[in-house]
């Protein structure tokens, strides 16, 4: 038998790393998480989950590489780092790997079910999409939308618009028809006669909206009006999200006391339903067909404004068979128009954000006590510490607080330990680290059967609050100017010039434009909260919390580390130490929501002895991260 040389072994050892960068592991694993994740939240977690899953990481794995089989030349001349553009894969065996992913996709379908003509219906989409992406820039988002002008547009900008901003509502509409339960009832307002026809004119009046919407681009007299419309469309889907979970959160008996607002506006259990306040999707098709039509002349104006009227007087009128339903309905249209009024004002909302962060980012301030030093950032640990201690035992209830506080304290030593061994810290200072926060914390939770506290329990308050918590702790970094990104254009980034910032003692980038990274964490962070609270009120499984956290918080990490710039931060095999780390809490986060040993999350239940007990830990969270002695020579004596 011949042993293979090692210039052979290392070929195929190089050939092998190709062709698993080449299938793009992390959005394909990503795949196969949210598809299992789906599955097992369907029907309980099985072989067939499992294995559908994997049909689905083949199935993208198979897409991403047909794509660089086709765009080699154009990634080549752009300089993108992938195996067939560098020539570290051959385009003959990218395409004997895309033909193995294929069939064996079209084996594990088989084997899963009846699932085989779905896969070849996508197998065929994807490479239609990556032929004609090629040809006609109109299958790339990023070239796409029209550009702004003022000259007629062409037929490709209004296909191009409609493509984008209408056909993306399809799914989301066909999902909340099938998930909405049904509301049983007789109507309390028209009933027979000619009011029976008013019914029929209002049905006529709300399905006419979907239809004048989707004309929308076709009535549009610029590109600039065709851009605006699409990308207005395109905001308005990411904020309806965001405010469907948040109402819940908002009109709920535990802040909202009764009274005529939660009487006017409560949830009522009549038409209970997981889209039950997403804003609605007439009266927000309305209010963007509206305001493509009334860009095209003054005389457009006064219809444009009765449509509004007309579309959300005939929601009101369906909404009639019960006064419950009409309150539900008076939700959904106001959570319509924030909605609008938020996707209208994005820009301005980013420029009201970074110029608060900023000033945020240069107001560092300190006092000193003899050798004592108190920072100012270390309000804003306080308030994190705070924040972590108060939400999770109001969300696990009595007879949990000294698990909480334990766990707690493991996360602020692990988060000072993992700064110190694993970012190599001098060892006067006293830096803190995210991922040794959360590791300590969940080291913490392990011991939660030792104050007869469940571990699963602790893991899920923690969850629960951890993207909040950090989102506080956000802007601490903020302040002291860590976890800083890379140079940004002047409409994106931030500048610091405190001299007390690790900006403009520790990099050369001292009044120029950076990423603020920090403030995409916070953005991301609270996203998160408002899904995870929302599972949280919904007794959801504790598992799919944690799960989710994990996975959501490595998601998020992973990419902004993209766009930061810190010096010291170490990079192996071509990413970011904390890339690896993301890719860790992804994997790990998966793993959890595949064990379920059926704990609910319980309802939540303030106390006033938590919240004592919170502000005493947030005390001692701002003594941590904000007190120091500058002249000591002791070990950890020193914040900077």
């Amino acid at each position: 038998m011949l042993m293979a040389t090692p210039e052979i072994a290392r070929t195929r050892i190089a050939l092998l790393r190709a062709l698993g960068a080449s299938v793009r592991p992390m959005s394909s694993a990503l795949a196969l998480s949210m598809t299992s994740l789906a599955i097992w939240v369907r029907a309980g977690f099985s072989l067939r989950c499992a294995l559908a899953g994997a049909a689905m990481f083949t199935l993208t794995a198979f897409g991403f590489q047909v794509n660089d089989i086709f765009d080699y030349l154009k990634d080549s001349a752009a300089q993108v780092q992938r195996p067939i553009a560098t020539g570290e894969l051959s385009r003959r065996n990218a395409a004997f790997f895309a033909a193995a992913l294929l069939i064996g996709t079209f084996l594990i379908a088989a084997w899963v079910g009846d699932g085989w003509p779905w896969v070849a219906a996508a197998a065929t989409a994807l490479m239609l999409y990556t032929h004609a992406a090629r040809t006609f820039p109109l299958a790339k988002v990023r070239k796409v939308l029209p550009q702004a002008g003022n000259g007629a547009p062409s037929v490709l900008d209004r296909v191009a618009c409609f493509t984008y901003a209408v056909i993306p509502w399809i799914p989301i509409a066909a999902i909340i028809r099938l998930q909405a339960n049904p509301f049983a009832g007789k109507s309390a307002f028209i009933t027979s006669g000619a009011g029976n026809l008013m019914l029929r004119g209002a049905a006529a009046v709300v399905i006419g909206s979907y239809v004048a919407f989707a004309f929308a681009p076709a009535i549009a007299r610029s590109p600039s009006d065709l851009r605006r419309v699409a990308l207005r469309s395109l905001a308005c889907m990411a904020v309806a999200f965001a405010v469907c979970l948040a109402i819940p959160l908002v009109l709920n008996s535990h802040v909202v006391s009764v009274g005529v607002l939660w009487h006017l506006t409560g949830p009522n259990t009549g038409a209970e339903g997981p889209w039950k306040y997403f804003p609605s999707l007439p009266v927000l098709f309305a209010l963007l067909f509206a305001d493509c039509l009334s860009k095209n002349s003054r005389w457009t104006r006064l219809p444009a404004y009765c449509w509004i009227a007309l579309v959300t007087l005939s929601c009101m009128m369906l909404s009639t068979p019960s006064i419950l339903l009409v309150q539900t309905e008076l939700v959904r249209l106001e959570s319509a128009l924030i909605t609008y009024a938020v996707a209208c004002n994005l820009a301005s909302i980013w420029r009201a954000i970074r110029f608060t962060s900023e000033r945020i980012a240069n107001s560092w301030h300190e006092w000193r006590f003899g050798p004592v030093r108190v920072i100012n950032h270390g309000a804003f640990a306080g308030l994190a510490a705070f924040l972590g201690v108060w939400i999770s035992g109001a969300l696990a209830g009595p007879g949990h607080l000294t698990a909480i506080l334990f766990a707690a304290s493991c996360a602020i030593v692990g988060s000072a330990l993992w700064a110190q061994y694993v970012e190599g810290s001098a060892q006067l200072l006293r830096p803190y680290g995210f991922y040794g926060g959360l590791l300590g914390g969940t080291l913490g939770a392990l011991a939660a059967p030792l104050f007869h506290t469940s571990v699963w329990l602790l893991l899920g308050v923690f969850s629960a609050s951890g993207s909040l918590v950090q989102a506080a702790g956000r802007l601490r970094c903020l302040v002291q100017g860590c976890c800083h990104g890379r140079p940004a254009s002047e409409s994106t980034g931030i500048r610091y010039v405190h001299p007390r910032s690790r900006v403009c003692r520790l990099s050369q980038w001292t009044n120029v434009p950076l990423h603020p990274t920090p403030v995409y964490s916070i953005l991301w962070n609270c996203a998160v909260t408002l899904l995870l609270f929302r599972l949280w009120l919904a007794h959801s499984s504790l598992h799919l919390i944690v799960g989710l956290y994990f996975m959501l918080s490595g998601l998020g990490r992973f990419v902004e580390e993209s766009w930061r710039g810190e010096p010291q931060t170490k990079t192996l095999a071509g990413l970011r130490l904390y890339q690896w780390a993301a890719i860790a809490s992804l994997v790990l986060g998966a793993l959890f929501t595949a064990f379920d040993n059926g704990e609910l999350a319980p309802a939540p239940s303030l106390q006033w002895g938590t919240l004592l007990a919170a502000a005493l830990f947030g005390l001692v969270g701002f003594c941590a991260m904000g007190v120091d002695f500058p002249e000591s020579t002791r070990r950890f004596s020193r914040l900077t």
